[in-house]
């Protein structure tokens, strides 16, 4: 029961956590160690799953895609993106720079938890790092490409949007807004442009599949590089989470809809510390690191139980 009540609280913070620029569900799932279980589960979502379905060996299903974890989990996320997320989406519009102290402060002490589940620091673990933190810090600061509609571009847009948001530390709006189709794929989602929609949803597929399998792969053959990787995405997402920072935007024109901003990139400040509001953030990213304390607590009571 501690277990599923874990995994459903797991799901709520990975919803919330989307709403974040520079943090992901995937940050999250790696923080309270599901992850492994949760890419695990999604490459199970395959043929066999389909045959034991359509032979009406449902329960057998069920258990072969660790059907309970999922459902509770992705019941978190549904429901935090109706309810807390909203919350988080008003914090962001009318209190941006404390909203990012608090979640500056939880990612940068999860770092802390995800490295300490690497067994052994080799050089190669190292460079893994350095290369994970390099990737994450480059995809923040590259400039947006021109839209792109063709048929294989947005196909693959779909593979990176989809991979991206299962890692940790990347957006998957921002990298299509990297890749300049994130516009694109918003006017085709408001007006069902079938044209843009189609090969981004089998992109979506495709890569969702396959990246699950990869990642499982290398998990078990390569986990403490793997993990080391993906420390370095979060560190690196801590780029973008920096509070004292300038969002540069554009305009976004929808068809049927007022134009909507979208963030292009950053312009890095350096904290007032003579500011009361700065040393309110402080507090609050000391927040955000109790509660990662916390998260982190409570997930282990749920696995051992």
């Amino acid at each position: 029961m501690k277990t599923d009540v874990a995994t459903f609280l797991n799901g709520l913070a990975m919803g919330a956590a989307n709403v974040i620029p520079g943090v992901s569900g995937g940050t999250i799932a790696l923080i309270t160690g599901i992850y492994e279980r949760l890419i695990n589960a999604i490459k199970r979502c395959d043929h066999n799953a389909i045959k034991l379905v359509l032979t009406g060996k449902i329960k057998q299903a069920w258990e072969y895609v660790d059907g309970r974890f999922l459902f509770l989990l992705l019941s978190g996320v549904a429901i935090s993106i109706v309810t807390l997320a909203r919350l988080f989406e008003y914090l962001l519009e009318h209190h941006e720079r404390m909203t990012m102290a608090f979640f500056f402060g939880l990612i940068l002490l999860s770092i802390v938890y995800v490295a300490q589940r690497i067994s052994a620091w080799t050089p190669s673990v190292w460079i893994s790092l350095l290369i994970g933190s390099g990737v994450a810090v480059g995809i923040a600061l590259l400039a947006p490409a021109s839209e792109n509609p063709a048929f294989v571009y947005v196909f693959i847009c779909g593979v990176a949007a989809i991979s991206s948001m299962i890692l940790p530390g990347l957006s998957g709006s921002f990298v299509l807004i990297i890749m300049g189709n994130y516009s694109l794929v918003l006017s085709a989602i408001n007006t069902a442009n079938l044209s843009i929609l189609l090969p981004l949803a089998l992109g979506c597929g495709f890569g969702l599949i396959a990246f699950s399998h990869l990642l499982s792969w290398v998990f078990k053959h390569y986990e403490n590089q793997t993990l080391a990787v993906m420390t370095g995405f979060v560190i690196g997402s801590l780029v973008v989470i920096w509070p004292w920072k300038e969002t540069l935007t554009e305009q976004v024109i929808r068809e049927g809809k007022p134009p909507k901003e979208v963030v292009t990139g950053y312009e890095w400040l350096a904290p007032n510390l003579s500011s009361a509001d700065t040393w309110l953030a402080v507090g609050l990213m000391v927040l955000g690191a109790v509660s990662i304390v916390v998260m982190e607590r409570t997930a282990s009571r749920g696995s051992q139980a």
